[in-house]
């Protein structure tokens, strides 16, 4: 561990061989759990205070409002979340607050100053981004092969478990209570155990509940025998794409789209280059930001969580890759953004980019000749994307009345999503892969869904330029 994770008291602090997490250090979510008990006793004193001055009328209220806040304070105890010294302060400010509506007869005011005090004092702490982690977490990416989501744990947004050693980790992120975890492990395999035992006894401290965004086929049984962790369900949410550089080729019957895609772009004259982006010159990179700007979507281009880098063009993470297309008169018209992972084995599509109006054919073009710079490169694998729920667009016709009911929605949803033309785009390379699961407790099916909604589309965090 590096010493500003003591600092800051973020990390899991492993006492002994069982994995006890001592969270004595820890500035920002310190376990009080006197407070939490004198928080619990001041509501209910609150409750029976107002109810002792309140009229007929407003006693069914705030007896319910009591009841209720009390069994949140419970909920929180029996979760063991930790309570910071603002948590606190405000809680007793609701209190302060509800006592003096009872004294004035306002029943309903003072029923939701009650429930607001539960709230406030049980409120789920968030994690802090780490974004300083970054040069070990790439250690860990640079050793990680055969993962295509690996490179997107070096995002911003991210916080990290490590290993004892530091020779393994997970990327996570907290918020609403929820702890959700980004992709598989990294590093190395044989300490994935201990890191995932690390992150439960760490969630344990926080009241955090656990759920894994993006765990590959093979490592469910990393969560689901894992001790520490229990009742989580795996639910199938799609594949990777992942072109094995070797024997991929653009003949034979079913590449003849992909094989006349490619073609039209050579014949309208458009060039290819791939230039590392860390070594972006001030003029590129100006060229690149106007496609970017170009596309229609920059502003909210870069959402997402397990499968997202972000910071487009900044140079900050080593082993990223650009390829840029050209038309006849050399202006950049597309480009394509990769990751490396696995000390140059395999390359991860982040995003792709091009201008409103450019031709068609860019962008399999340019997924096509990064395939082949690759080869040259010695990369084994290149991951084009990750394809959700290809099942809805398979068009077999034995499939069941559920999944034909999906394909409509997704169908006529095309246009705001786009997850039937993506299909398309990806069945032209036919490289479907591993499949990815997201793991959840189906007791928390709906804030988790409001939380993965809120990490994938809600604003990102940047390292400053």
């Amino acid at each position: 561990m590096l010493e500003s994770d003591r600092a800051r008291g973020l990390h899991p602090r492993v006492a002994d061989a069982s994995g006890a997490v001592d969270s004595g250090r820890n500035q920002f979510c310190r376990s009080m759990p006197a407070l939490m008990v004198a928080g619990a006793v001041v509501v209910i004193f609150t409750a029976r205070y107002g109810l002792a001055h309140a009229s007929l009328e407003g006693a069914s209220v705030e007896t319910a409002a009591a009841a209720v806040a009390v069994t949140i304070v419970g909920h929180g105890l029996a979760l063991g979340r930790p309570v910071t010294r603002l948590h606190g302060a405000l809680a007793a400010a609701a209190v302060l607050l509800a006592i003096l509506a009872g004294d004035h007869g306002e029943a309903d005011v003072f029923a939701a100053l009650v429930l607001a005090a539960g709230l406030l004092l049980m409120l789920p702490c968030r994690s802090r981004a780490e974004p300083e982690e970054l040069p070990q977490v790439h250690r860990l990416v640079d050793r990680t092969h055969d993962d295509p989501l690996a490179p997107f744990a070096m995002a911003a947004n991210k916080s990290y478990v490590f290993s004892a050693d530091a020779s393994a980790g997970l990327a996570y992120r907290a918020l609403g209570g929820l702890a959700v975890v980004s992709g598989d492990p990294l590093g190395d395999a044989r300490r994935y155990p201990e890191v995932v035992s690390r992150f439960a006894a760490l969630c344990r401290s926080r009241g955090w509940r656990i759920v894994v965004l993006g765990a590959s086929e093979s490592r469910l049984p990393l969560w689901q025998e894992s001790p520490g962790v229990c009742g989580l369900k795996a639910i199938p949410i799609g594949r990777d794409v992942v072109v094995d550089v070797a024997t991929f080729s653009l003949s034979g019957r079913s590449k003849r789209n992909l094989r006349q895609a490619v073609k039209r772009t050579h014949n309208a004259g458009i060039s290819t280059e791939v230039v590392p982006e860390q070594e972006l010159s001030a003029e590129l990179r100006a060229e690149l930001d106007d496609v970017m700007q170009a596309s229609g979507r920059a502003a909210a281009g870069e959402r997402g969580f397990a499968m997202m880098l972000g910071d487009t063009l900044s140079g900050h993470y080593p082993d990223v890759w650009l390829i840029i297309a050209r038309d006849r008169a050399g202006r950049a018209q597309a480009f394509h953004r990769y990751a490396g992972t696995g000390g140059g084995t395999d390359l991860s599509l982040e995003l792709p980019w091009r201008r409103k109006g450019a031709g068609n054919g860019i962008d399999e073009r340019l997924s096509v000749d990064m395939i082949e710079w690759a080869r040259h490169a010695g990369v084994q694998r290149v991951s084009l994307a990750f394809a959700p729920f290809p099942e809805l667009f398979s068009q077999d016709p034995n499939t069941g009345l559920l999944v034909r009911a999906a394909y409509l929605l997704a169908h006529t949803g095309d246009r705001l999503i786009k997850l039937e033309s993506l299909y398309r785009y990806l069945r032209k390379f036919d490289a479907l892969g591993e499949r990815r699961y997201v793991l959840i407790s189906l007791t928390q099916l709906l804030p988790a869904l409001f939380v993965l909604l809120r990490l994938e589309f809600g604003h990102r965090p940047s390292r400053s330029r």
